[in-house]
């Protein structure tokens, strides 16, 4: 049977109240209007915001605070510059004029890059003496609580300013607004720029019982096509006490401590970087490295640093501080430059020492330059110098081969004494010898007088053609550059002491001088010396010697020396053929003969003395022997 259900009222108070409650906690949870909801979400953040900047500004005093105190620790009281918005290693200032472009660097204060505008390297990039750390220019310093620095290191607060046609560089790492060290650097229209190191304030901070000194040093960069040329030329070079000046070896390393040094040269074979001083540097110690030719020798890699240099400069302190007015010179190895500045700088150039010298600054380089003058091309400007010489020598060498002309004259008669006296001793037959020249009017040493004569231009112009700036990739028919080696073929391997490469120039000298030597007869009528070499053969010997000495030297130099053996080749057929009758020598000797004999001069009288004496001690060693034997 089903039960019948009941009204529960109590269940309906229940579910009104429930309702009740749940429409009360929706309407107050109505979401609010947009522009009340983007206000509620701004003030959350800004309050969030200010809870991070509060937070952030806490950090930022903790970093400043730890920051200072490891600029202090790492700078000393040189933390002042590492503190300025300027402490940045990779800001540069450059200064520069048409000639020269130079970057110094915050960090360090010093040169970092150094560009030559008007030239190129050899393989036609821009010429920079200075470049990717290869120098470096520091002041090395103590201070009174017990600190060592570098300059290198600190920070320098740079300020430039234009002065007319000059650019004023301060460079100044500080210990405070008026203590500092100071680099000026002062650019004008020139080569030469002024630089000033001093140190303002510093009187209890540098430490004067200490040694304040520059360390300088470099890293020569090859510039040049031919490595083994250029490594020759470069050089540490230097002026010390009264004028006087000097170098390193080019070879090997090498080392040197001068006093009283007035200017410190890092020079290459055609461009230098020198440091000089108005007062003089008390002493200076030197050191110079040279590179291998090749930094692979199996793939015969040439290197591309040819020399390391270094220059350790101590400073005077007076005063508790330093004060040196100084010069920078960045610039070519040109005579005219150099001489210009009155400073003893041309003796950069090798020009010889002497009179190979001499020969060079008051002939061939007045001469070449008059030349140049006239707008000519270099291959001719050394064709014209060649002729010049050989004009100004002939006369030197109609003598010569005169000479030699004698010498060939009479020596069928040497070889006819030398037969009959095969089995008399040295002594007697070299008299006899003597005695035949004297009467038929010949000296054997005529021969070497003319040759005297021309040296000292020979070597002066050996000295200047590779030393010429103004030969510097100038090209001349096949060769690309007459201070280089011309090359018509590359070796796929390499050749100990003659290279990987084959001159022509080279060639055609050799071929030339051996013309030359066959044709004047030289070395072929001198008498051979007992123990003495052929000279003969010698002389044949020298043109393929030649050849492996030449064969990477300026191709300029080898073009001059082929032209002046063509020229002496013209010059012998001419002399032979119009000018020179051996007939006529050989009469003339003829007459000689049968003249009175003059009265010796003292010379003759005194070599007849040694002659005699010669011969009387080989007659007492003679003597002895027998007795000995006996």
């Amino acid at each position: 049977m089903q039960q019948e259900k009941k009204f529960d009222a109590n269940s309906l108070i229940g579910f009104v109240l429930m309702g009740a409650i749940l429409m009360y906690f929706m309407y107050t949870n109505e979401p609010l209007p947009d522009e009340e909801l983007n206000n509620t979400t701004q003030t959350e953040q800004v309050e969030n915001s200010t809870v991070n900047v509060k937070n952030t500004t806490s950090n930022v005093v903790l970093d400043s605070s730890a920051a200072a105190d490891q600029l202090k620790l790492k700078y000393g009281k040189f933390y002042y510059s590492a503190s300025l918005p300027s402490a940045n290693e990779e800001t540069t200032t450059v200064i520069e004029n048409n000639l020269l472009k130079l970057t110094i660097a915050n960090k360090g204060g010093e040169i970092v890059e150094a560009q030559i505008k008007d030239f190129k390297t050899y393989d036609q990039k821009e010429l920079k003496i200075i470049e990717n750390g290869n120098a470096k220019f520091n002041l090395l310093f103590s201070t009174t609580n017990n600190r060592t620095f570098n300059s290198g290191d600190l920070f320098f607060e740079p300020s430039l300013t234009n002065n007319g046609d000059s650019q004023i560089l301060s460079m100044k790492a500080k210990v405070s607004e008026n203590q500092y060290i100071e680099y000026v650097y002062t650019l004008n229209n020139d080569y030469m720029l002024d630089f000033n190191i001093r140190t303002v304030g510093l009187e209890n901070v540098l430490d004067a019982s200490k040694t304040v000194a520059i360390d300088w040093n470099m890293e020569a960069k090859r510039t040049e096509k031919s490595f083994k040329n250029e490594n020759m030329y470069t050089t540490l070079n230097y002026e010390y006490e009264d004028g006087k000046d000097d170098y390193l070896s080019a070879a090997g390393s090498d080392d040197a401590t001068e006093k009283d040094v007035s200017w410190v040269a890092f020079k290459q074979q055609f461009f230098s970087m020198v440091l000089l001083t108005d007062n003089k540097f008390e002493s200076v110690s030197f050191k110079s490295n040279t590179y291998e030719e090749f930094s692979d020798e199996e793939n015969h890699i040439q290197g591309e640093s040819t020399k390391d240099f270094a220059a350790n400069i101590p400073l005077k302190v007076e005063g508790g501080n330093v004060n040196y007015s100084m010069n920078w010179y960045i610039g070519p190895n040109k005579f005219d430059i150099l001489k210009g500045y009155d400073r003893n700088l041309d003796t950069l150039i090798p020009l010889g020492w002497g009179i190979f010298g001499w020969v060079n600054k008051f002939f061939v380089i007045p001469l070449f330059s008059f030349l140049e003058g006239m707008g000519l091309g270099y291959g001719a400007i050394i064709l014209i110098l060649t002729f010049i010489v050989k004009l100004i020598l002939s006369p030197v060498t109609y003598k010569n081969f005169l000479s030699s002309a004698k010498m060939k004259v009479i020596r069928p008669e040497i070889n006819e004494l030398n037969e009959k006296m095969k089995d008399a001793d040295s002594v007697k037959k070299q008299q006899a010898t003597m005695e035949l020249y004297k009467k038929a009017g010949v000296n054997p040493m005529a021969g070497c007088l003319p040759a005297l004569l021309q040296m000292p231009i020979l070597i002066a112009l050996f000295r200047f053609f590779p030393s010429a700036i103004e030969l510097r990739q100038q090209s001349f028919l096949w060769a690309e550059d007459l201070s280089s080696y011309d090359s018509i073929m590359e070796l796929p391997f390499y050749i100990f002491g003659y290279g990987d490469h084959v001159s022509l120039f080279t060639i055609l000298m050799a071929i030339a001088l051996m013309a030359y030597t066959m044709m004047s007869g030289a070395g072929a009528n001198q008498p051979q010396q007992p123990g003495m070499p052929n000279m003969k053969y010698m002389m044949y010997l020298m043109p393929v010697m030649m050849l492996f000495w030449f064969n990477s030297y300026a191709s300029g130099l080898s073009y001059y020396y082929f032209l002046s053996n063509f020229i002496s080749i013209i010059q012998i057929i001419i002399i032979k053929k119009y000018i020179m009758d051996e007939d006529k020598i050989h009469a003339i000797m003829q007459e000689n003969r049968s003249k009175p004999q003059k009265a010796k001069s003292k010379w003759s009288q005194r070599m007849d003395d040694m002659m005699k004496q010669a011969q009387q001690q080989k007659q007492d060693q003679d003597k002895n022997k027998k007795n000995k034997k006996k």
